[in-house]
């Protein structure tokens, strides 16, 4: 296995098949291809197929996850293993690690899934005009989705789910740090496929075929209609600026809150606990607190969250404003820019509302900001003047997420600006058709 162009797991150079047999960039290619082309077809057949009959499907496939539970965490358990052995941080582990509780999970996810509305069909405007042509303009499948992400074996089922049940056939390149899991997860959803007659063909992998698999599918352009890459900054930039594929652009999360003046003490407490520490590895985790300068709860806060266990990185002024008995690491500039992922957190002190949405517009990656407040009229600022994902008022980031918002799941969480942006979930992975139906006019 070649390592030399990139020390990235996931990263498009070359490697070999999971056969352990290499193959020419050629047949590379060529089985590429022919897994893109096995999925035009599916696609076909999943854009005709009904509710209730993919529904079946994801019902099936949930059913099928609690069946084989012991399996898929007997390959998980390698997985982990290796990441261990291979000096994987914690934060990526937590990712990786699948357990009773999560699998369980997926399987409820794809319930609610079931029962959520098909998006395809939906129409999304309609007119009639002077010349009686009735037009509507409908929800339709994307087609072919791929997607290239890392050590997120739950991804393997979300992204499958949310793509049958919009009527899609998906590829996947899950990275060779949870290999075993997603040779085991794939598998598991194309025999749960056919039992109900969908195609088996509607979910495949190229993770056989390495970093050369990734490559080629991110070239595969005419034969993939989009793909969505979820993992860090290098993964996202790299398919972004490789990719001729047309990408749905998922980010980083430098998430902040903004604890203003106003903001009551018990609530920011909880707030912070839950943002920072519930699942500290994910996007969606704050990463930066801006404290006004008028604040009374900035000890109570930072108490509870060093009880937690968090580092915090703060500037001068907080550190002036902490009680002797709170620990903290002087902060500098690449504080402000990194997403810790981790028990750590950034915090800043700001005398105002502006100086506190300049921070954000200077160091956000535009995927969650929160304010915490009383005062209505901050909210409302607050809520017009930061542009990103997703903009939260006195509630934990944590809930920029599918499931919590209702979606049932997500692909990844869009900060582009382009078709989709925030949690991506079924309307997100359909595109629209005009639909033109007249009675015999002509164009004048």
């Amino acid at each position: 296995m070649t390592e030399a162009l990139t020390s990235h797991p996931d990263l498009p150079v070359h490697d070999v098949p999971s056969e352990g047999l290499p193959l020419a960039a050629t047949d590379v290619e060529a089985a590429v291809h022919a897994i893109a082309d096995r999925s035009r077809t599916a696609s076909r057949r999943m854009a005709r197929a009904d509710r209730a009959w993919k529904d079946r499907g994801l019902r099936a496939i949930g059913a099928a996850l609690l069946e084989h539970k012991d399996r898929i965490l007997a390959a998980n358990a390698t997985d982990v293993a290796a990441g261990r052995a291979n000096g994987t941080s914690a934060a990526l582990l937590d990712r990786l690690t699948l357990t009773d509780a999560r699998v369980q999970a997926l399987a409820a996810a794809l319930e609610n899934l079931a029962n959520l509305p098909d998006p395809v069909g939906n129409v999304v405007r309609g007119q009639t005009l002077p010349n009686g042509l009735r037009l509507r303009q409908v929800n339709v499948p994307m087609g072919v989705v791929a997607a290239i992400y890392e050590a997120r074996p739950n991804v393997t089922v979300d992204i499958a789910g949310l793509a049958l049940k919009s009527g899609n056939a998906v590829i996947l390149r899950g990275g060779s740090a949870a290999a075993a899991t997603n040779e085991a997860l794939v598998g598991i959803l194309r025999e749960a496929l056919d039992s109900v007659g969908l195609p088996s063909d509607a979910v495949q992998s190229v993770d056989q075929y390495g970093r050369d698999g990734a490559n080629f599918l991110m070239r595969a352009r005419g034969r993939v209609d989009v793909l969505i890459p979820r993992g860090g900054r290098e993964l996202i930039q790299t398919v972004v600026t490789n990719s001729s594929v047309p990408v749905i652009e998922t980010g980083e999360g430098n998430v902040h809150i903004f604890l203003d003046a106003s903001a009551d003490e018990e609530m920011a407490v909880e707030i912070l606990l839950n943002a920072k520490t519930q699942r500290p590895s994910v996007c969606n985790t704050v990463e930066t607190l801006l404290v006004h300068s008028a604040s009374t709860v900035l000890p109570a806060v930072a108490a509870a969250l060093r009880a937690a266990g968090v580092t915090l990185h703060t500037d001068e002024r907080i550190r002036a404003a902490l009680p002797a008995a709170v620990e903290s690491v002087p902060a500098t500039e690449v504080d402000w820019a990194t997403e810790y992922m981790d028990l750590d957190l950034a915090v800043a002190m700001v005398d105002s509302l502006d100086e506190a949405v300049e921070h954000i517009r200077t160091w956000s990656t535009g995927h969650t900001e929160a304010i915490l407040t009383n005062d209505l009229a901050n909210a409302e600022r607050f809520i017009a003047e930061v542009d990103s994902a997703a903009v939260i008022v006195n509630a934990s980031t944590r809930f920029t997420d599918g499931g919590e918002l209702g979606l049932g799941a997500e692909v990844g969480i869009s900060t582009q600006k382009l078709h989709a942006r925030g949690p991506m979930g079924l309307t997100e992975l359909t595109t629209t058709k005009w639909i033109v139906q007249g009675e015999g006019q002509v164009r004048a």
